[in-house]
């Protein structure tokens, strides 16, 4: 198997027809390791914008591309074509540092190209995910990947920041740290699934009649004495959360509950808090947890 590790460099630009902004590729960089995670060659293209006629001065800052540059790159379609020939018809995987460069690469396709899907997009991996959960980094930080080059003792100044070709170098240096046989296993064949999934935006269900909403935990009874809460406030949506407010019968306390169901592509994510309200109308977090 071979590893292409891919990195893109974008320009926002203003689309009129969708009168809304879209990140067009403006360079892209590669590097192809094989089995023996040896460098065994590497890609660098810049793209001649068709939408966004110049560069916008942070991203020029950020990767000293200059519209000059642009302007002398290749068609998109031209590039991408050349890009698929270079990592030719061997199995391999694409891996990009974090899933930002794969989910634009397949938005310029549609909307450049006119396909729905990427022709060289077989295997998948979020390389930057990989390296956090070898690294035992909680993966929802988000670690940089110059941060990741610190942390496996490489100097990032070394390399030209943010351009593409210097970063799927710096990348694949991380990858090859923590790199084990079993790596496989988290490799994602790039079906029809994975195009959903990998563009689903989990949403917070707002309808109170839902068949999503756990009916059982619209409530609340006591933590100290166990009796059963008398609703005081009615139940009311209102910043994801469905809200109510309850007194214990017995013990004459107030508290505000908020219970918040949000969809995943796979899974259903439920919050609840419980909150007292003290005398002085402080309120104080009592319970909070998942169900």
């Amino acid at each position: 198997m071979h590893y292409i590790i891919m990195d893109l460099e974008w320009n926002n630009a203003y689309v009129p027809k969708t009168k809304s902004f879209m990140n067009e590729i403006i360079e892209v960089g590669a590097v192809k390791l094989d089995e023996k995670l040896e460098n065994i060659g590497e890609f660098s293209r810049i793209i001649k914008s068709r939408i966004g006629k110049k560069i916008r001065s942070n991203i020029r800052k950020l990767t000293h591309i200059t519209n000059d540059d642009m302007r002398s790159g290749d068609p998109f379609e031209t590039v991408m074509q050349k890009l698929e020939e270079w990592i030719g018809d061997d199995d391999s995987v694409i891996l990009t540092w974090g899933n930002s460069d794969i989910r634009v690469i397949i938005e310029n396709f549609r909307f450049l190209a006119g396909r729905q899907t990427v022709p060289f997009l077989k295997n998948y991996t979020d390389v930057q995910r990989y390296f956090q959960i070898k690294k035992g980094i909680p993966v929802d930080k988000q670690l940089g990947l110059f941060n990741a080059a610190a942390e496996i003792g490489m100097d990032p100044d070394d390399f030209s920041h943010h351009r593409a070709l210097d970063d799927s170098l710096i990348a694949a240096e991380c990858f090859r740290s923590v790199f084990s046989e079993d790596f496989s296993k988290y490799i994602l064949r790039c079906d029809g699934e994975f195009y959903e999934r990998l563009f689903f935006k989990p949403y917070p269900i707002s309808n109170i009649n839902s068949p999503l909403v756990d009916k059982s935990l619209l409530g609340y009874s006591c933590e100290d004495c166990g009796v059963k809460g008398t609703l005081l406030v009615n139940w009311r949506y209102s910043n994801q959360y469905f809200r109510a407010t309850y007194i214990c019968p017995q013990c004459k306390k107030k508290v505000r509950v908020a219970v918040r169901f949000k969809k995943y592509f796979d899974r259903l994510d439920t919050r609840k808090t419980v909150t007292l309200i003290t005398e002085d109308e402080q309120p104080v977090l009592i319970q909070n947890g998942l169900e």
